[in-house]
């Protein structure tokens, strides 16, 4: 299997509507452990690791129109997995 880290830095109006725990429930639906964090600039960082196909749907569902609240840009990177294991909420 092609495992793979995605750090992802969602800006817009994503604290205070749940978009951490939907981000969540997505990302465990994909089969993917990781975290979503509040940022003190108002921008959320999600970090997922599994299969690099689940990487890729989350992000599509990060930077689609169904979000809670309003994604206004997100900016990713790919790296190699650690091991994660779980998902958190920070």
């Amino acid at each position: 299997m092609d495992r793979a880290r995605l750090t992802v830095w969602v800006e817009g109006r994503v604290q205070g509507v749940g978009f951490r725990w939907w981000t969540r429930r997505i990302a465990v639906e994909l089969g993917l452990a990781g975290s979503a964090t509040n940022l003190a600039d108002g921008r959320v960082e999600v970090i997922a690791e599994g299969a690099r196909a689940a990487c890729q749907s989350l992000l599509e569902w990060l930077e689609g129109n169904r979000t809670p609240g309003y994604v206004r840009r997100a900016t990713y990177e790919w790296s190699d997995a650690d091991g994660l294991s779980g998902f958190t909420v920070r």
